[in-house]
């Protein structure tokens, strides 16, 4: 059974940082002059699914009202995804060594779920014309923007990947809770990702869950030392047994103990106030070389949105396949040569028109 605090306010941060959490603006942000990949456009589906966006954003709308849980979910689904092999939704594929390696075990099963129920709708307006790995790239933004984050756009055209990342590929190219930032760094820029990427990213920890194995070892045995006393205390009521990791592997807590299920910059403001979860997070303002790109996204808000989207357009477009490469799958969890159900509608359509 999950476990949850319900955190007090902190009375650490700045009037400067509260002044920034409390009252930035909401803006709007149009990236469509950014560079963007062969085989991508801004308009890709223009004519083919004019109504795409739309239906994921409705959709989507109808779900988070239910449960705004499911936004982190989705999000966290595009990162894994895109991180290992590029963004062609081979985390979906049901079976597979990628999905189901230790990084992504505990990826929502819903998450997997809404994204197949949304190609669904979008291939029955369209046809089967738009890939999942297009429709998972929109079910991010839009659960970004739907909790209160920026909107965006998204460069469109990704065909999806007709085979799995291995478990050693997988665990090799997913970025660990318990790595310090000079790893972080390293392992991005081999992706032309930046030290900037690296932190603006990282702002997706402002909503959703995490598991106490991801940051256990950072109250057992020994308290980290850049941990906040009051913090620890805190989640050791969450994970109170020094067993880590913890036999209750369902154990969980917010990753952002101000506004868990609002996107938005006090991620950064925790990190200020020593209150990041995993070590990844909190050694982004220890290191020198991301201590002041963490305190400028923590006093502004639409600094911290105008650079996430523009590293969420960029890391959308790694390793992306195009063209004539790949497929557009008729079910995310399976390519489509091992569809059962696609051949069997395959077959009888030439049947029929063998009759004609």
């Amino acid at each position: 059974m999950a476990g949850f605090v319900s955190f007090p306010c902190v009375l650490l941060i700045s009037s400067l940082l509260l002044a920034s959490y409390a009252c930035a603006s909401e803006v709007e942000l149009d990236y469509s002059s950014l560079p963007i990949e062969t085989g991508l456009s801004w308009d890709f589906y223009d004519s083919s699914c004019p109504k795409l966006e739309s239906i994921i954003r409705t959709e989507l709308k109808k779900i988070f009202e239910k449960d705004i849980g499911q936004a982190a979910g989705l999000l966290r689904v595009h990162f894994h995804d895109c991180f290992v092999k590029g963004c062609d939704s081979t985390v979906l594929l049901d079976g597979s060594a990628e999905k189901n390696a230790e990084p992504n075990k505990f990826l929502r099963a819903t998450a997997f779920e809404i994204i197949d129920d949304l190609r669904e709708l979008v291939h029955k307006e369209c046809g089967r014309v738009v890939s999942c790995s297009d429709i998972t790239a929109l079910a991010a933004r839009d659960s970004v923007f739907l909790s209160k984050g920026p909107d965006y756009n998204v460069p469109l055209g990704r065909r999806d990947g007709l085979s799995s990342a291995t478990e050693e590929e997988t665990l090799e190219n997913l970025p660990s809770p318990d790595n310090k930032t000079g790893i972080l760094i390293d392992a991005l820029a081999l992706k032309n990702l930046d030290a900037t990427d690296l932190v603006a990213l990282s702002g997706a920890h402002t909503i959703g869950l995490a598991h106490c194995s991801a940051f256990c070892n950072r109250l057992y045995p020994t308290q980290d030392p850049t941990m906040d006393d009051s913090f620890a205390a805190d989640l050791k009521k969450v994970c109170p047994t020094e067993d880590c990791p913890p036999t209750d592997s369902n154990t969980t807590t917010v990753e952002d103990i101000l506004t868990p299920d609002e996107f938005d910059n006090a991620y950064y403001v925790n990190l200020v106030n020593r209150q990041g979860l995993f070590t990844s997070d909190q050694d982004l303002y220890t290191d020198s070389r991301t201590k002041d790109i963490v305190t400028s996204f923590a006093v502004n808000k639409d600094l911290f949105f105008e650079q996430f989207a523009k590293s969420m357009i960029k890391m959308g477009q790694l390793s992306v396949l195009t063209g004539n490469d790949g497929e557009i799958r008729a079910n995310c969890s399976v390519i489509n040569s091992d569809n059962v159900e696609l051949i069997k509608t395959v077959v009888e359509e030439d049947e029929d028109a063998a009759e004609f």
